[in-house]
């Protein structure tokens, strides 16, 4: 595709950060998650009780490569909240741990992160969970 095309889908990406206070860039959807690491990360926001947007980046690899170029971060899922990146579920998970994660997000830290439902589900564009 052109120059143009993917620069559209950086421009989607960084305004889908900045309009949504905690959004996820993950493998799948919330009720279908399709790898381990964004399920983890789901499990640990829906422990917290975090209302939060997702992305599928798997529908389209520029969604991934774009948002891996505006983030200057390779894997996913990435999490942002406040229209930063807080990082994969390796940093998510540790600042879970630690209970950075549920002050960050004004939560209260409750259980162990549950592993979430899994729903049969379409391809999702973006879901928003703040609505």
């Amino acid at each position: 595709m052109t120059d143009q095309h993917e620069n559209s889908i950086r421009q989607a990406i960084a305004e889908a950060i900045s309009e949504n206070e905690v959004i996820l860039f993950m493998k799948g959807s919330p009720e279908a998650p399709a790898c381990g690491f964004s399920a983890r990360t789901v499990g640990i926001l829906q422990s917290l009780d975090t209302r939060f947007a997702a992305v599928d980046v798997l529908p389209d690899p520029r969604i991934r490569q774009e948002l891996s170029a505006l983030s200057n971060w390779p894997t996913i899922p990435q999490l942002f909240v406040g229209g930063e990146l807080v990082g994969g579920c390796d940093i998510v998970t540790e600042m879970y741990e630690t209970g950075e994660l549920a002050e960050l997000l004004g939560a209260e830290q409750q259980q162990t992160p549950a592993e979430p439902e899994v729903a049969d589900a379409g391809v999702l564009q973006i879901e928003n969970r703040l609505g």
